[in-house]
């Protein structure tokens, strides 16, 4: 059976029969379709819109049922729209919509309910209001006495439209209740509704209550952090207020500190997160760390540096025998400052062989000039941010090696050892050289920025020295540096560096008492010729342990109650002797040559032998030379060959003999062009017959014309022919220059004779020069082999 209804197009609700809702309506349409229900015998058709934001819904938007309902109560409010009370009646489906005037009106068919009954729809009722009791519970929109209310229900398809009403689910699973025409049916798909509506407020009650408690025990600890504030107030202050709390301590040391402008800004700003933290969060723990080290930092605290010439000598000359360069270039630096008040700090790079005391000389110049000193070694250094340091989003993370150590002297003036710079390291976290370059320049290193501290640190005053036992640095970082050679020592400088510094630092080391030990002059040189081949002084005083080691065992063992090493018992105590001291050569050889050679750990002697032997005038060359040594080979074997006659070698000798040239120690690497003129010398002497003076020694770059070219490393290679008891050395013409730098005491233990061609290393190397000889081409024709016959037709032609 049809009938005709106004129609009220319900946009986010879906009324069910038996249900009471209060609804606002306020589209013209709407109001006027009420308006008609209330003029006649109050009753409405109530169907959902499929879109809520339809304003003028048509066929299309409405679903295909809805249900018919009686108008219960109608109030108009102030604003134009209408609070309607209305109870649903009864399924119908949507047949005809049509518009009446102001509203519109459906022509419906009724659908009727159907009763079902039986021991499985009881059962099956009985659950639906037992799980309706535990939705319930869970969801507190509802009201507690709504479960028994619906328990009371008798028949199957009130009870699953009323469930249906006040389950809170979406429009479209509503609307599919309100389809389904079978009550069985409608009640199973509550029940299904329930179960997924119940997993999920069971989740949102765990969460409610999980943030409940991390709330309340947030909440404890913060309350219980008071009272253990307030308890050490009261201890620790006895009513002194502010005293242990940490927040005031912050604020006092910002107010008090010198800090810089932007120092100021960022610890003011990190205080005030720290305030607003939990105190035991990990974030409050990362704030409180940066700002122990931003505070801890020398803000204006500065040593007093000493400006008293005199007195800074004095102190290098009791530290350091010799080196008096660099004693010379600390005394200038000072006469600058104590006139001037302000200066840059400069870059000094002390680069020497091992054991000569570089860092024991940065020890030195700190304490001449008044500053704390700091020492860090960069050997293995491969990470940037050990420079640099970390940036604060990494766990751990921690200022680099810079600001920690200026944070470890307590001044902003402090003098910076940075050993062994030469070691650095590169790999994939980065080039920590380079992160070198805005720390060791004056211009920049005013501003320098931590990656954790995020500010800038004024380094201007900080004394950089750097230690480096060879040049093998990045061409920017050397170009920041001041460079200071410290070649090595004299044989007199090792005496006296001994007898000043290390025989008394051992005797005290062994617990040796005054007059047991004694170590004389003769002996201690003797320790040196015999046991020692170094530029520094670390293995003479490894020996002199030895020799007191060896003295206090036999004083303890009472077979002494002295020890005096002289010459003559040298050897009980110092054991073997380790090097022959004097001349490389004890007799004028054949083709036997001393060079030459610059090492990182000094100056070292360098035989070169040469041998003719039967072949084609082939050279052959061993000795694990490097790739410009042999370079070096060929280039004087060709000015040999082009200049043979003058020598007094017939060219015609090439045709008949190899040389084999060597240099010994096989197994040491030899590189470098500075053997030139020894290598020269070595082949005419071999070629001629002549010998070499066995105490002349040679080092020089030979071109094939014959020029001698300059070297480098010359301190280093005549402290080396001093200790091997060579007399005449013969050096570059270009290099008598350097010699003004040579300590007085090398230069009068040596004759050393600058030369500028091969022809006067020769007249002075040989023991007679070679005489030349006429040498035509028909010379040269007669003297080649005769050419080998060829076979015409089986029988030899000549």
């Amino acid at each position: 059976m049809t009938s005709t209804f106004p129609v009220l197009p319900l946009r986010d609700i879906v009324v069910f029969p038996h249900m009471i809702v209060p609804l606002f309506v306020g589209r013209d349409k709407s109001v006027a379709a009420l308006e008609a229900a209330m003029g006649a015998d109050k009753e409405i058709f109530l169907v959902a819109q499929l879109d809520p934001a339809e304003d003028d819904p048509v066929r299309e938007d409405l679903y295909n049922v809805g249900v018919t309902a009686t108008v219960l109560q109608l109030l108009k409010l102030p604003d134009g729209t209408v609070r309607v009370l209305v109870e649903g009646k009864q399924r119908a489906t949507l047949e005809v919509l049509e518009e009446t005037g102001d509203y519109l009106t459906a022509t419906i068919a009724a659908v009727e309910d159907r009763e079902v009954e039986g021991p499985e729809v009881a059962a099956l009722m009985r659950s639906v209001v037992s799980q309706f009791e535990n939705y319930a519970k869970l969801n507190r929109k509802l009201p507690s006495e709504l479960a028994a209310q619906l328990a009371e229900i008798e028949a199957a398809s009130q009870l699953s439209d009323s469930v249906a009403g006040n389950i809170q689910v979406k429009v479209a699973e509503k609307q599919a209740l309100l389809m389904e025409a079978d009550p069985v049916k409608r009640l199973e798909m509550a029940f299904a509704l329930m179960e997924g509506e119940l997993g999920v407020l069971q989740v949102e009650k765990k969460i409610k209550s999980r943030v409940k408690r991390q709330m309340e025990k947030t909440q404890r600890e913060y309350y219980l952090n008071e009272q253990l504030k307030a308890i050490q107030r009261e201890l620790g202050n006895e009513g002194e207020e502010g005293e242990g709390d940490e927040i005031a301590e912050l604020t006092q040391k910002i107010a008090t500190l010198k800090l810089s402008k932007e120092a100021r800004t960022k610890a003011t700003a990190e205080l005030k997160k720290l305030k607003t933290m939990a105190p035991m969060s990990a974030e409050a723990t990362v704030v409180r760390n940066y700002l122990d080290v931003l505070l801890g930092l020398p803000w204006g605290k500065k040593s007093k540096i000493k400006k008293d010439i005199a007195a800074a000598e004095a102190i290098l000359n009791e530290d350091h025998y010799a080196l008096d360069k660099v004693k010379d270039r600390i005394v200038e630096y000072l006469a600058v400052q104590a006139r001037t008040n302000k200066l840059k700090g400069p870059i000094l790079c002390l680069v020497g062989p091992p054991g000569v005391g570089k860092t024991s000389l940065g020890k030195s110049i700190a304490k001449a000039t008044g500053r704390e000193f700091i020492r860090q070694s960069l050997g293995g250094v491969r990470d940037e941010a050990e420079i640099r340091g970390h940036r604060r989003t990494y766990i751990g993370s921690l200022p680099g090696k810079v600001v920690t150590n200026l944070k470890k002297a307590g001044a902003s003036n402090p003098l910076f050892l940075l050993d062994e710079i030469d070691k650095l390291g590169q790999d994939f976290r980065g080039d920590p050289a380079s992160a070198l370059l805005e720390v060791l320049d004056p211009e920049q290193n005013g501003k320098f920025n931590d990656h954790y501290l995020e500010i800038d640190i004024d380094l201007s005053d900080v004394m950089f020295v750097c230690t480096a036992n060879s040049l093998n640095l990045p061409q920017p970082l050397l170009d920041r540096m001041e460079i200071i050679r410290l070649e090595g020592y004299t044989e007199d400088e090792k005496v006296a560096i001994a007898e000043r510094h290390l025989i008394a630092k051992q005797i005290e080391a062994h617990g040796l008492k005054p007059g047991e030990f004694t170590l004389t002059t003769e002996g201690l040189r003797a320790l040196i010729q015999r046991y020692t081949r170094e530029a520094g002084v670390r293995t003479l005083e490894r020996e002199i342990a030895k020799l007191c080691r060896k003295a206090l065992r036999r004083i303890l063992e009472g077979k002494a109650q002295s020890v005096t090493v002289t010459p003559d018992n040298l050897a009980d105590f110092a054991g073997v002797q380790k090097f022959r001291h004097g001349l490389s050569e004890t007799e004028d050889q054949i083709g036997a040559v001393t060079g030459l050679a610059w090492t990182e750990v000094g100056g070292e002697l360098l035989t070169i032998e040469s041998v003719t032997v039967p072949g084609k005038g082939a050279a052959k060359v061993t000795g694990k030379l490097g790739d410009v040594m042999k370079e070096s080979v060929q280039a004087a074997y060709s000015f040999v060959q082009a200049r043979a006659p003058s020598f007094g070698i017939k060219p015609s000798l090439f045709h008949r003999k190899d040389i084999h040239i060597h240099l010994p120690e096989g197994a040491v690497p030899k590189d470098g062009p500075s053997a030139g003129i020894g290598l020269v010398t070595s082949i005419v002497s071999t070629l001629t017959g002549i010998p070499v003076r066995k105490e002349v020694a040679m080092t020089g770059e030979v071109t094939l014309r014959g020029r001698v070219l300059p070297i480098g490393g010359l301190k280093e290679k005549l402290l080396a022919a001093l200790r091997g008891g060579i007399t005449t050395v013969l050096i570059p013409k270009e290099n008598e220059k350097d010699l003004a730098e040579i300590p007085q005491n090398i230069r009068d233990g040596l004759r050393i004779v600058p030369v500028s061609h091969v022809d006067e290393v020769l007249a002075l190397a040989l023991v007679h020069p070679p005489e030349a000889i006429d040498w035509t081409e028909a010379d040269e024709l007669a003297a080649l082999p005769p050419a080998p016959i060829a076979p015409v037709g089986g029988e030899l032609h000549h």
